[in-house]
Parts: C-alpha cells; sequence; structure tokens
C-alpha cells in the first residue's frame, strides 16, 4: 500500500494538488499485501505515514539487473513525501535501507546510484522552474515546464532510464494538458469541446478514469462533512458517513486528520495569545522558549504565517 501523499505524486507533474485529508482518503485499488512477521516496522518513520506501507514494486531484471521503471520512482516519492517530518538525509538513507531490504546488492547499489540523480534531478528543476517565462496562459505554461522538465532528465538519466522512471508520469502529464488546452480553446463549440474530451476519456483504462475520479469524489464528501458539522452532526454520524462513502479504514485516517487540524490550531490559537502577551518584552529568548514549549523545529518552520 502507498503513502497517501506519494499516490498524487504518482499523477505527473502537472496535476492538481488536493488537500492532505483528500490523500489520506484516497481508496486504494488493490489490497494490502500479507505482511509477513519479520517486517521491520514501517509505521513509524514518520507519522503521516501510518497505515501505509512502502509504495513502490521494486525488483531486479534478468542478470542481476534492476528494472528500471515508474515503480523506483513511486518508492522514492513515498519516502520524500517525508520531508518536513523528517530530513532529507534520513529520507535518504532510510530509502538505502528499503532498497536493501528488496535488492540483491548489485542491483540495489545501482538503484541508490538511481536516487543520487533523481535527488539531484529533483533540486534542479527548482532552478529550471523560476526561470521559465512567466505566463498568464495555464495551457501553455503547462507545456512549458513539461518540456523543461524532459530536457532536463538528459543530463541525469539515460534515455531508457528517463523512459523508464517518467515514461507514465508523462503519460498522465500529456492528457492533463490535452485537456487543458480543449477547455483554452475558445475556437470550439460546447459540443466539439465535449467530444473532444470524450475521445480523450475514451482512451483511459478503467483504472486510470478510477484514479482520475478519486480526488474529486473525496473533495465533494468533505464538502458534504463540512456542511453536516455545521448542522451539528458529531463525530461518530462523521465517521459512519466517511466508511459509508470510502472505507473504515479511509474514514479512520480522516478522524486521525481531524483531530490533528484541531489540536494544531488549539496550539496556535494558545500560541499567539502567549505571543502577545510577550510581544511588550521585547525578548526574543522567551518568545523562542514559547516556541519551544509548544511546537516541534519542524513545526515552527510553518509559524511564519501566524506571526505576520
Amino acid at each position: 500500500m502507498m503513502s497517501t501523499n506519494a499516490k498524487l505524486l504518482r499523477f505527473g507533474a502537472l496535476a492538481a494538488v488536493v488537500g492532505i485529508g483528500v490523500y489520506l482518503a484516497l481508496p486504494r485499488s488493490e489490497p494490502p499485501p500479507a505482511r509477513p512477521a519479520a517486517d521491520p516496522d514501517y509505521f513509524a518513520f514518520v507519522p503521516s505515514m501510518i497505515g501505509t506501507r512502502p509504495d513502490g514494486d521494486v525488483r531486479q531484471a534478468a542478470g542481476d539487473k534492476l528494472a528500471v521503471n515508474a515503480e523506483l520512482a513511486y518508492l522514492f516519492d513515498y519516502y520524500l513525501a517525508g520531508l518536513g517530518e523528517k530530513p532529507l538525509e534520513a529520507i535518504r538513507v532510510e530509502i538505502g535501507r528499503e532498497l536493501d531490504r528488496r535488492l540483491g546488492p548489485a542491483p540495489a547499489a545501482e538503484a541508490k546510484r538511481m536516487l543520487d540523480a533523481y535527488l539531484a534531478y529533483k533540486r534542479a528543476l527548482v532552478d529550471v522552474e523560476r526561470a521559465l517565462p512567466a505566463t498568464t496562459d495555464l495551457a501553455r505554461g503547462a507545456r512549458q515546464r513539461l518540456e523543461a522538465m524532459q530536457r532536463l532528465r538528459r543530463s541525469y538519466f539515460s534515455d531508457a532510464e528517463a523512459e523508464g522512471l517518467f515514461s507514465a508520469s508523462d503519460a498522465y502529464d500529456l492528457d492533463a494538458l490535452a485537456r487543458l488546452e480543449i477547455n483554452a480553446d475558445k475556437g470550439l463549440s460546447d459540443t466539439q469541446r465535449k467530444e473532444r474530451i470524450a475521445a480523450l476519456d475514451a482512451k483511459l483504462s478503467p483504472q486510470e478514469r478510477e484514479e482520475r475520479a478519486a480526488p474529486a469524489r473525496v473533495l465533494k464528501l468533505e464538502d458534504d462533512v463540512s456542511k453536516a458539522r455545521e448542522q451539528g452532526m458529531g463525530d461518530n454520524e462523521i465517521y459512519r458517513m466517511r466508511a459509508a462513502a470510502l472505507s473504515p479504514e479511509a474514514a479512520a485516517r480522516l478522524a486521525d486528520v481531524d483531530r490533528e487540524e484541531a489540536d494544531w490550531h488549539r496550539r496556535i490559537a494558545s500560541y499567539q495569545a502567549q505571543r502577545q502577551q510577550l510581544a511588550g518584552a521585547g525578548d526574543p529568548a522567551s518568545l523562542q522558549k514559547l516556541r519551544d514549549a509548544i511546537f516541534s523545529a519542524d513545526e515552527q518552520k510553518r509559524l511564519g504565517a501566524y506571526e505576520q
């Protein structure tokens, strides 16, 4: 079973990002594999991965070679989704351990080399995206970004490696881009636009159609949940509502998100009230002591938005 964050990442670089609660609620299209008694404890790496197993069906090919395909990228993205909860170096080490668990020495070493290239590519991509020309045309901007990504890969991967790692996400992005361009084409009538979208839909596999529909379905559910809360529905009723629409496991994950969000807002309110009391003292050390008492080091990185 894959990380909820990583599952959205596999949909491609141009996919719309929805909230963390939606990630956690996405239904699984496949049952989780049986967990051997000797399996390591995957639940302890970062809290957001509780209830999941590392994604990516990484395998060896014939001749003790690494099979370079999208599954390798899925494994990397599973752990990289934990950035913010763990530093990058800790994530790199954990990925290495997972590769050692799944692969023989030679393919594991090759996979670690691919990981180094993947991380370097991701870092370089930040600068490439900053250098892209500004445009108000969403479709044009998306195409420029995709083409820049594909050019950049040549500096870090062979053609075969890039094809293996990124062909699945590129296919998703090209489909998303085609839909953007159709919707932006003012020369099309409503009938023509619907026909072209339907033609794209017809090319999707049943699994791809389900993956596209899942985020919208969960967003609609959460909108209904918000309205139900406004009408006084309690936590138990909300759980049953989500469980009926998704699954008991998804409902439990969303309940955890609700509790974490409520706790975060409670601590923010307490922090802001105590910070206001310290405002006249002008003592940075006291303010930092307050932060340390309420928030972890990683959580403190998010405080800027609440200190304006």
